[in-house]
């Protein structure tokens, strides 16, 4: 596993109309969390590279996202379809920010982490994780399962409250077969590189409208908090729960998905936030 890199340092001005609280707009915040050590709040989230639309009428939402990540208050976010870099979007749009995204998201204080899933014509995106707590290494495993989709996990270590906690963040393919044998190889990759007994944390846009890879999740003993109503696609009217928080060693206590127009607006994913006892 790769050593960690020191924290980024914040950028500033892009703070300049903050989101209303979570907590007005329905999002629970961790006030249980903030009094209680062994509470640990994640969240994840598909940004959909920070931008809305097609074509002409595409917006940029990069700076409102900033805002959003600052309102979940999770102790750690895990984020999707990030882009470390996009020289076509860079020079359409006037207010594209200097840095990679990861870096630009990352509330003060926070570490980010990012590695590469896909390279394209004008740049590459990848998975993202930021976190409160300090970052004790990071390594990525690619696990495209055809030349259609390029695809892979980042494997994240940090130190929550004085507990080291592996954390997983993935974006599974498209295509049904594809899922199934990402979530093999999470699995051998799961027993190779993380201590036996050791507390995991899998988090991300998992793609999948069914239960057939909460069910293979569940026979290597990682589970989520169940809620009838946690759906997070689409997110102007969200019809499925494609994005997931499991977890082995830990209790789910909560799961809760923001909603409104002020969140469906940033991304075609609602994201997730949930919290585990450690």
């Amino acid at each position: 596993m790769r050593s960690a890199t020191p924290p980024v340092a914040k950028k500033s001005s892009h703070r300049a109309n903050p989101l209303p609280r979570c907590e007005q707009r329905g999002c629970v915040l961790h006030n249980q969390a903030m009094e209680h050590d062994d509470i640990l709040r994640v969240a994840t989230y598909n940004i959909h590279k920070g931008v809305q639309g097609l074509g002409p009428a595409r917006r940029l939402e990069i700076h409102n996202l900033g805002l959003a990540v600052e309102q979940l208050d999770a102790d750690i976010v895990c984020l999707q379809e990030v882009r470390k870099l996009n020289r076509g979007e860079a020079a359409y749009f006037d207010r594209w920010p200097d840095v990679p995204q990861a870096e630009y998201l990352a509330p003060e204080g926070y570490e980010a982490v990012y590695r590469t899933n896909a390279f394209t014509k004008h740049g590459e995106h990848g998975n993202a994780l930021l976190s409160r707590w300090p970052v004790l290494g990071h390594q990525h495993e690619d696990i495209s399962d055809h030349r259609f989709e390029q695809r892979g996990l980042l494997h994240v270590e940090v130190d929550a409250h004085g507990r080291r906690v592996h954390v997983i963040v993935v974006h599974l393919g498209l295509i049904p077969g594809s899922r199934l044998r990402q979530i093999a190889q999470l699995q051998r990759f799961i027993e190779r590189e993380v201590p036996s007994g050791a507390p995991v944390v899998v988090a991300g846009d998992f793609n999948d409208w069914g239960l057939q890879i909460k069910q293979m999740l569940a026979r290597f003993a990682m589970y989520e908090f169940d809620a009838s109503d946690a759906f997070t696609y689409p997110a102007r009217l969200p019809l499925a729960q494609l994005d997931h928080v499991y977890v082995r060693g830990l209790t789910p206590l909560s799961l809760h998905v923001p909603k409104g127009r002020i969140w469906w607006r940033m991304s075609d994913h609602l994201p997730l936030i949930a919290e585990f006892r450690l």
